[in-house]
């Protein structure tokens, strides 16, 4: 068995393999970037060992940093978690020609499966079904025009070498397509390295079903079921469970047989899934369930998984990497009960999803699930990595108790100043349509603000806030210590004395009658700025009226920059009419891309963004000017 094991990775994923690391005897190294240097994972760690730069491209994407901190530790494997370099081939056989155990799938795996056009036509041959589409080398854009056309629309454009729905994009109008191609071989060429693209047929009633697989040394393979990760939002999975809804025996067999096959066609070892594209139109059928791609490491929600198996798939991962057969056969592994896992995003909903950063001065989460983070309370989340503070995980006997449970740890989110997607993920929850267990990849793109607006102070909210915020002198009036001032609250020159106050939440101002406490139950928390109570897991903070100005009011038709970034394009020149909802700007940050666009109908009257520039957060990019 493997007795120390160094983690090429950060944040949650880090903080994961450490537990079972932990669990298992084996000491841990974790390396960290300037950004990383006080983070939870560096904390929980054996030892640690810095490897550069915040940003990752000069620090955990440098291979050689991470093999050499390896080796000044006398680490005996290298664990690459996801994401970074955990599917990168020449990687994966540094580490092996260094001498080190590469705790995931072998080099010759990895580029089987790594460029999505190998790997369909190696499925393909392998007899495992896959979406029609264009898989060739000729790469012009009026090829792929034709393709597309061909395969007929909806399409969608994928970079070969993509993943975590970075690189991908789905066309409607054949109008669009160049557009779209651009964007899309842009964000592959910053991500991966990679521009090669492939056309694929969108259906237009899909469902993401993913199978997790699992291979040794010894030619043996495994299924551990299911997973259903359709409830997306531009690609990335938000909310996945297992089992996945209306999944009958027969097409489970099929669809968990095909990903077994799938896996022993490229020789398989260690973690891995077989992701599948299901046209649900008339549910979950075995015909109408196709091949999309192989991820060839651990998923960020295998967590579901390991709650309906009972089995810990990170030491799998490190039984197998040290030579061990499977720890079960296929006829030991069963499904029990139902698990589903809620991604908690830093990112505000009501501003399109724009990650939010800043330190956590609270961070509490629901003491009733199972939580997976690399945050507590007072760190920071920083614009140089994936803004994802927690994933939440909930289970049940059946589904409705495990959503129950999901949306129940959900409220109990406590987390400020930051912004979080809490209330989002609990409007899914909650959605009829997913409450059936009838959504697909289109259900949140569908919905619209249905499912982002933010939750709305109650009465109770308001008064529990005042009395928070007043209480220490209302209660203690008639106490000779009491801050005059606040002794006088609801002093009435020959009248009644009343308990009457004025609070404000946003723009909004209401007189509280404090002489009532009815309705004045509820979570708070006393902030510098006022006081915070928490409805659907979001903050809500009150505090005394502002009068005057708007706090924090933009100037009207100002462009700021809602974070620090890069520049990656500018769509418009000064002088240049723009019509409401224009995209101005394209702003790189915190690895997506965002686009600024103009509030109204106008005229670009200011300019100040290049491409290729950093701009810091709040920086004025351009101006627009209302149409006379």
């Amino acid at each position: 068995m493997i007795k120390s094991l160094l983690i090429a990775n950060r944040g949650e994923i880090a903080c994961r393999i450490i537990r079972t690391a932990r669990a298992m005897g084996v000491r841990t190294v974790a390396v960290y970037s300037d950004a990383d240097a006080k983070a939870l994972h560096v904390r929980q760690a054996d030892e640690a060992v810095h490897i550069g730069p915040s940003p990752a491209r000069e620090s955990y994407l440098v291979g050689e940093k991470i093999i050499a901190a390896a080796k000044a530790t006398g680490a005996e494997a290298i664990h690459p978690g996801y994401g970074f370099l955990s599917e990168n081939a020449d990687f994966a056989q540094a580490v092996i020609d260094a001498g080190i155990i590469w705790v995931g799938p072998s080099p010759a795996s990895i580029r089987a499966m790594g460029l999505k056009d190998a790997a369909k036509e190696r499925m393909i041959a392998a007899g495992v079904p896959v979406t029609p589409g264009y898989l060739g080398e000729d790469q012009s854009p009026d090829r792929l025009a034709a393709e597309a056309a061909r395969t007929g629309y909806p399409v969608l454009i994928k970079a070969v070498a993509g993943g975590g729905g970075k690189g991908m994009r789905r066309v409607d109008d054949p109008a669009d397509f160049a557009d779209a191609l651009l964007s899309c071989q842009r964000e592959a060429a910053s991500s991966f390295g990679n521009t090669q693209v492939l056309i694929e047929k969108y259906i237009l009633s899909p469902r993401h079903i993913e199978v997790q697989v699992f291979g040794d040394a010894h030619g043996n393979v495994v299924h551990l079921f299911e997973r259903d990760c359709s409830l997306q939002r531009r690609h990335q999975k938000v909310i996945e469970e297992a089992p996945a809804p209306g999944m009958d025996e027969i097409t489970r067999e099929a669809i968990c047989a095909a990903a077994v096959k799938a896996a022993k066609a490229v020789d398989y070892v260690g973690a891995g899934t077989i992701e599948f594209i299901a046209d649900a139109s008339e549910g979950l059928r075995a015909d109408r369930i196709w091949f999309m791609e192989m991820n060839t490491r651990l998923q960020v929600e295998h967590p579901v998984t390991e709650e309906i198996t009972g089995q810990d798939l990170v030491e799998w991962q490190l039984r197998v990497a040290s030579g061990e057969p499977l720890p079960m056969r296929q006829d030991e592994l069963s499904i029990d009960g139902w698990a589903i896992e809620a991604r908690l995003y830093a990112e505000d909903p009501e501003k399109g999803f724009l990650p939010s950063i800043g330190t956590l001065e609270i961070a509490d989460f629901s003491h009733d699930a199972r939580i997976e983070t690399g945050v507590e309370q007072g760190d920071a989340i920083s614009p140089f990595y994936d803004p994802m503070i927690a994933k939440i995980v909930a289970t049940g006997d059946d589904r409705d108790m495990a959503i129950e449970a999901l949306s129940d740890a959900l409220l109990q989110v406590r987390i400020w100043p930051v912004r979080t997607n809490a209330a989002f993920l609990r409007a899914c929850l909650t959605a009829p349509e997913f409450r059936a267990g009838d959504v697909t990849t289109g259900f949140i793109a569908a919905q619209g603000d249905a499912l982002t607006a933010a939750p709305v102070a109650q009465d109770s909210d308001w008064k529990v806030a005042a009395i928070q915020m007043y209480a220490p002198y209302f209660y203690h009036r008639d106490d000779d210590r009491a801050d005059p001032w606040g002794k006088a609250i609801g002093f009435r020159l020959n009248g009644e004395e009343r308990g009457a106050i004025t609070v404000q939440h946003g723009a909004e101002r209401r007189t509280i009658d404090l002489m009532s406490f009815e309705g004045a139950n509820g979570y708070v928390v006393p902030v510098a700025d006022g006081i915070l109570t928490f409805r659907d897991g979001q903050p809500l903070l009150f505090a005394a009226p502002h009068y005057g100005a708007t706090v924090g009011a933009a100037a009207d038709g100002a462009i700021l920059s809602p974070m620090p970034g890069r520049i990656i394009a500018v769509e418009v020149m000064a002088g240049a009419r723009v019509a409401k909802g224009q995209k101005l700007v394209t702003l790189e940050a915190m690895k997506m891309e965002h686009s600024l666009v103009a509030p109204f109908d106008g005229v670009v009257a200011e300019l100040s963004a290049e491409t290729g520039s950093q701009v810091s957060e709040g920086a004025l990019l351009a101006r627009i000017d209302r149409a006379a």
